[in-house]
């Protein structure tokens, strides 16, 4: 089990994102039911019944594979979404972000910015990470729109990558930010969050 990601709270002005526990569950639940992000057939959103399996998965690859899930809440305090460390290569510092789903009434505002923001901090300059990359499915434009914007660069598309819920191939589009991009990308981030 990797120790190079340790649990951590990270705190922003709008967005705080803590560990994932058990207690978390019925919060994600009614984050998932704001717009009913599980019918989106290209992302592992837990639909209803199905939030303790995923919290419990989350937890399991945080001991098995040193992954760090988290939850996100809005300056208000109420659970919003989740987001993780996963795929972590503490031998070569790389990771990645993902797992990543917002109530509806919160996509497409500066809360996910500030989540990226928060998440690239710790992990360019607390963790000195060499690379950070991100997946999606390659159906999901929204998705891949978001992470561009957020200045990563499009890696490539690894086709038949896995098999989905409905037994559907994916085609997933790797995006990844090096550290020598990491002061321009934060300048950026900063940026946006400015406006």
């Amino acid at each position: 089990m990797s120790r190079w990601i340790e649990p951590v709270t990270l705190k922003g002005e709008h967005v705080t994102l803590e560990p994932l526990t058990a207690q978390h569950t019925q919060a994600l639940a009614a984050a998932a039911a704001d717009g009913e992000l599980w019918k989106l057939w290209y992302t592992s959103v837990p639909a209803p019944g199905e939030e303790g399996a995923y919290v419990d998965a989350a937890l399991a690859m945080r001991e098995r594979d040193g992954t760090l899930p988290f939850v996100v809440r809005d300056s208000a305090g109420d659970v919003i979404g989740s987001t993780r460390f996963f795929n972590v290569d503490e031998k070569n510092h790389r990771l990645e972000i993902g797992h990543t789903w917002y109530a509806k009434r919160v996509q497409r505002t500066g809360l996910n910015t500030e989540a990226k923001l928060l998440l690239l901090t710790h992990a360019f300059e607390t963790l000195g990470a060499i690379a950070v990359e991100f997946r999606t499915h390659f159906m999901n434009h929204a998705s891949r729109a978001a992470i561009a914007r957020l200045g990563a660069k499009q890696d490539g598309i690894l086709r038949n990558h896995q098999v989905g819920r409905q037994g559907e191939l994916r085609d997933t589009v790797v995006f990844s930010i090096i550290a020598s991009e990491w002061p321009a990308v934060r300048e950026n981030l900063l940026l946006k969050l400015a406006r």
